[in-house]
């Protein structure tokens, strides 16, 4: 049986063969609508034709190929749909991802190394996805090719960047806590200095000014977001004879240790103390009793957004240069399971 051609991709898109020609070459600049895009795509994919990789390489100078640069993320469960987000766009603009994972340095500063055996691979542009939410330093040699910053942002403000709307996560699930009809909430927060722990701080002072609710600087505990750390903030601050009806936690990790310091102490959640974590993090979040309502994280989107930005960059459409000194905010959607419920009468 006869191989379709580009004619024959052509003639099913109902478009000429040298729009066929640009669409599956990525030619940059060129004027076709993102309908006629998908068109030629779907084409192409229904007859199985796909342009020679190595032809297209020597007249476009491209290689089809883009480097993630996954600071620790690949070795992550809860944050690899960032790499599911980035291969499912790529393949959807023919593209093709070169993972290499790295470890994070002292400094917070990707390694220079790793950037560059991505170079010697002849990748088109980079992603490059760090684990935590915070500002990086980027390698001079990053800076030859076209980038963009997943979860995390560029202190030069040079490079574009995606990252979670922090602020609005928190303001979700705080108003989920407020709207069941509590005034009394407690926040389990994270001690580290990076962006997260401040923005979701911030978003939880926003939603008790923005409902009268005075700030009580009694109920804001810090400490390591892990669970240990969490279950022992949790008992101080239950323990109490004034404790708070509900319990913001800074990550799912430190809500599984409020769940184990709240049966310690006999009380039935939520009917005696409702809890919000952050992250979504599955295994933890579906699987504690009853399951626990936090806050999913834009992992999968992220991935989606950075790649669409590098194409439209390998495109030269300089808009997209001039996001890079403000980041691009993704939502953080909540997911209501059974850990919160209105507060019990005293």
């Amino acid at each position: 049986m006869k191989s379709a051609g580009i004619r024959d991709v052509a003639q099913l898109a109902g478009v000429s063969v040298t729009t066929v020609s640009h669409v599956l070459n990525d030619t940059p600049n060129m004027r076709v609508s993102v309908e006629t895009r998908a068109r030629v795509r779907h084409a192409a994919k229904t007859l199985g034709y796909g342009p020679n990789r190595m032809a297209q390489a020597l007249r476009t100078n491209r290689s089809g190929l883009i480097g993630l640069l996954s600071e620790e993320i690949a070795t992550t469960p809860h944050a690899g749909r960032i790499i599911l987000g980035a291969q499912n766009a790529a393949r959807e603009h023919d593209l093709t991802l070169v993972i290499i994972n790295t470890e994070r340095d002292a400094g917070g500063t990707s390694h220079r190394d790793d950037v560059q055996a991505l170079i010697d691979r002849q990748v088109d542009a980079v992603l490059y996805a760090t684990m935590y939410h915070r500002s990086v330093s980027l390698p001079p040699n990053l800076q030859d090719l076209p980038a963009v910053l997943i979860d995390s942002t560029d202190r030069a403000g040079i490079v574009p960047a995606v990252v979670p709307d922090e602020v609005g996560g928190a303001v979700a699930a705080v108003t989920h806590l407020v709207e069941a009809g509590h005034t009394r909430i407690g926040f389990l927060n994270n001690d580290d200095d990076v962006p997260a722990t401040h923005l979701r701080f911030a978003g939880y002072r926003q939603v008790l000014q923005a409902h009268d609710i005075p700030f009580d600087e009694d109920l804001v505990f810090s400490a390591p977001s892990e669970t240990l750390p969490g279950y022992g903030l949790a008992r101080e601050l239950l323990g109490r004879s004034d404790r708070p009806t509900a319990l913001f936690c800074y990550n799912d990790r430190m809500a599984m240790g409020a769940y184990r310091a709240a049966t310690e102490l006999g009380l039935e959640i939520p009917r005696d103390l409702s809890i919000v974590g952050f992250d979504n993090q599955e295994l933890i979040a579906a699987n504690l009793f009853p399951g626990l309502t936090t806050v999913a994280l834009p992992h999968y989107e992220m991935g989606v957004w950075a790649v669409e930005t590098l194409v439209h960059l390998l495109h030269g459409e300089a808009e997209y240069r001039l996001i890079a000194d403000k980041p691009a905010l993704l939502d953080c959607p909540l997911v209501i399971r059974g850990s919160v419920a209105q507060p019990r009468a005293n």
